[in-house]
């Protein structure tokens, strides 16, 4: 489909000679690529507008409540400062919101009293404001203030010094305001609408598996063909993973918070401690699979020999990191995975008897370190994980040239670079 459109283009081009239809292949494989990534951006788009969706309505929620709770039964004719406190909690803290809401009273306290206290001696006005707020921060970071506590001293102080002269007795409101919004954004995370944690979990890896599953294949099929620039390609794209594994982590942290807090998801506790211990592991093997294809461009770079079973391992730790994902997703010991890690690692183990050059060698050790990464984020224990990639590998003898240990030397995850 891809290849007709590119030639009716070249068509619809007309250009005729030799050099111009170099060209016209050139802008319409630049055209496909637009179109391409436009798919991917509005699937991307539209799969964070799902991931966020029990949030925002958390978030309006929380708002509404806030907003009555203050206005309707404290009496607050402005209950501007609660609402923005519940969001605030919501949407800023992922994992963390029983701490965040104690540093939101903390940062109000600090920039009430530096206000009030500046507002006594100074006066108001452009220079006090600016000498409020870098007082506010310098203090909360001398004594050893988050962030959160940082920005929250800052913009307090700034309401009370800019909205004092206009608005008397600010400071208890402001308070009562903080704790109030810090207050239902939990009630309503814990009690009144609580977010399912395998749910949440289960949506945010989705996107960092079906990355490195997707790298891998291509990697896999750039290996087949001898094609560099596809292998460069995944390579790129392996390395832009840092939204993908953030959105994963800050999910595991949020997931953990409300199997804590809410009494309606206490029986979910032991249904996420896999998902917690496969965080690192994971992004190990993000890290391992970066490496593995960066030394697979530099092989088909330099024309060394690549075995037919080399990139069938490439696929087949492809194919386990999809095993386990849907075996994760649906709560069931991911025994297939864990096996097809070690048929990658079997199938590398011929490839490396075949013979491998000394970036072969390195695309070798790389899938059997990331096949150790996703045996230990499938529960195993690292030892054991090892023990089974060495039994898995076999007794290779060496290929020419290269000291057999290499294999082994980035056995460990630890030691292994970062993609990039």
């Amino acid at each position: 489909m891809a290849r007709d459109r590119r030639s009716s283009l070249i068509r619809r081009i007309g250009l005729r000679d030799g050099a111009s239809d170099v060209d016209s292949a050139r802008i319409a494989d630049a055209v496909e690529e637009l179109r391409r990534r436009s798919r991917a951006t509005l699937h991307d788009r539209l799969h964070r507008v799902w991931m966020t969706t029990g949030l925002a309505v958390q978030a309006g929620l929380a708002a509404a409540l806030s907003w009555i709770v203050s206005h309707e039964f404290l009496h607050n004719a402005q209950p501007v400062f609660a609402p923005i406190s519940a969001v605030g909690t919501l949407a800023a803290s992922v994992g963390q919101r029983l701490r965040r809401t104690v540093e939101l009273i903390v940062g109000v306290a600090v920039g009430v009293f530096l206000g009030d206290g500046l507002i006594y001696l100074l006066g108001t006005g452009g220079w006090q404001l600016g000498l409020v707020v870098t007082l506010a921060i310098l203090l909360t970071i001398f004594f050893g203030g988050s962030v959160a506590i940082v920005i929250q001293a800052a913009a307090t102080a700034v309401l009370i010094v800019t909205l004092s002269p206009s608005t008397k007795n600010l400071e208890i409101p402001r308070f009562v305001d903080a704790a109030v919004g810090g207050g239902i954004a939990l009630l309503v995370t814990a009690i009144l609408l609580p977010l399912n944690p395998l749910r949440v979990i289960n949506r945010a890896a989705r996107p960092a598996l079906d990355l490195l599953a997707g790298q891998l294949d291509i990697a896999a099929e750039a290996l087949r063909n001898r094609d560099r620039g596809t292998a460069q390609r995944a390579l790129e794209r392996l390395r832009e993973n840092k939204e993908e594994l953030n959105t994963f982590t800050e999910a595991i942290e949020g997931a953990k918070e409300t199997s804590t807090l809410s009494p309606a998801r206490w029986h979910r506790r032991n249904e996420l401690v896999h998902y917690a211990d496969a965080a690192d592991p994971i992004d190990r093997a993000m890290r391992n699979s970066g490496t593995l294809i960066r030394r697979s461009v530099t092989l088909i770079e330099d024309e060394e020999p690549i075995p037919e079973p080399m990139p069938d391992a490439v696929a087949h730790l492809a194919e386990s990191v999809r095993l386990l994902r849907h075996e994760f997703a649906v709560g069931e010991e991911p025994a297939k995975a864990r096996e097809r890690s070690l048929r990658a690692v079997s199938e590398a183990g011929r490839a490396y008897a075949q013979g491998v050059g000394f970036s072969g060698s390195v695309v070798i050790a790389q899938v059997r370190t990331t096949a150790s990464d996703l045996l230990v984020a499938s529960g195993l224990e690292q030892e054991e994980a090892n023990r089974l990639v060495r039994k898995s590998f076999g007794d290779q003898e060496k290929p020419v040239g290269e000291p057999a240990e290499r294999v082994g030397a980035r056995q460990q995850p630890p030691s292994a670079p970062p993609v990039g």
